[in-house]
């Protein structure tokens, strides 16, 4: 365990120098790693655990297109390929990577394969953290162990096949078999993160039910329509809109973060757009900062949890969801930037 210095803080990571591909292969060498869900997780690490040489099989309903996708990455039936309650049968490590609602819904078939020693194995501290809520209660005699990649599972494939890493937490619930800890590391190498930080299932999940819902998704697309529509409604085009307030931040700008931080990026724009960034950002904040704690109250106290079980366990689900999603996709400010995506270079 490597200690690292973060803004002055020192906290417990794990890095490949000090955790190599060959110990992590050499740890899990006698284990059958069985993904269970092939959404939006499961196809990223399973198929790096798979490339870089671990014992994978895959569990997923049969007679779906998420099973026909997994025949299509290369998937066997009847021999890397099982239906759910086989492949948990077959797992000695199970990947419970199906989403918090369907996996409320599977428990008791995975459940009642979690024979002694074997581990169990989530990307989101969601199911265990609030477990009044989704009756999710591992026995006492596996280990559950947890890997978060800080990205979805596609970008997770990608930067793996550009030989690059994405970041993950790593956290460990319940120490059955004394091995959790090489196991969670092992796995978290496994399925190609960059660096593994410490955390906890509580502090994941409270984190990622927070970032979703803010400066990852939620905040961004509010912040992103509130500004286009100012724009708009003080008489500027679509395209000088929406250029000026997703194209530049996501093409030009947040590259510049991504490399060297925000203060380097504002040293590598004009004085004017300097002066007028450090006038503003704090009244932002001030603006933004309740709203965040109001949120995180709300996750904190299992509200945003009840909401996602509620909501997502409903049968219209999927339509409701398409409902709000086309309501999106059809603003103009997505169909404008479905046109200027259209017009960058690399697509001409």
């Amino acid at each position: 365990m490597a200690i690292m210095n973060f803004g002055g803080v020192e906290e417990n990571v794990r890095t490949r120098e000090e955790f190599p591909l060959e110990k992590a292969r050499e740890v899990l060498k006698d284990e059958t790693i069985a993904v269970i869900g092939y959404g939006v997780q499961g196809p990223g690490q399973a198929l790096n655990l798979r490339d870089n040489g671990f014992n994978v099989i895959v569990g997923q309903r049969k007679d779906s297109k998420t099973w026909d996708k997994a025949v299509a990455d290369g998937w066997v039936p009847g021999e890397t390929l099982f239906d759910i309650e086989e492949a948990c049968e077959r797992g000695t490590i199970i990947q419970y990577l199906l989403s918090d609602a369907a996996q409320i819904a599977v428990w008791p078939t995975v459940k009642k394969h979690l024979t002694p020693g074997k581990a169990l194995y989530f990307s989101h501290g969601f199911g265990v953290t609030y477990k009044e809520r989704t009756g999710i209660i591992p026995p006492a005699d596996v280990d559950v162990i947890l890997v978060a990649p800080k990205g979805s599972g596609t970008s997770l494939r990608r930067m793996f096949l550009q030989g690059r890493g994405l970041n993950s937490s790593f956290a460990i619930f319940q120490d059955a078999t004394g091995k959790a800890q090489d196991r969670v590391v092992a796995l978290g190498i496994g399925v190609g993160s960059g660096y593994l930080f410490e955390t906890t299932f509580k502090k994941e999940v409270y984190s990622d039910l927070t970032g979703e819902r803010g400066t990852l998704m939620g905040a961004i697309q509010g912040i992103f329509a509130a500004q286009y529509e100012v724009l708009r409604e003080n008489g500027h085009s679509p395209s000088e809109a929406f250029n000026e307030t997703v194209e530049e931040l996501t093409q030009s700008l947040m590259p510049l973060v991504a490399e060297n931080g925000m203060d380097w990026m504002y040293a590598n724009c004009s004085t004017t757009a300097q002066r007028g960034a450090l006038d503003w950002w704090k009244p932002f904040h001030d603006a933004t900062k309740p709203v965040f704690e109001k949120l995180y109250s709300e996750v904190a106290c299992g509200n945003e949890a009840q909401r996602s079980i509620d909501l997502n366990s409903k049968v219209d689900y999927r339509e409701k969801l398409e409902e709000e999603l086309k309501e999106l996709r059809e603003s103009e400010m997505w169909r404008t930037g479905n046109t200027v995506r259209k017009l960058r270079p690399e697509n001409n």
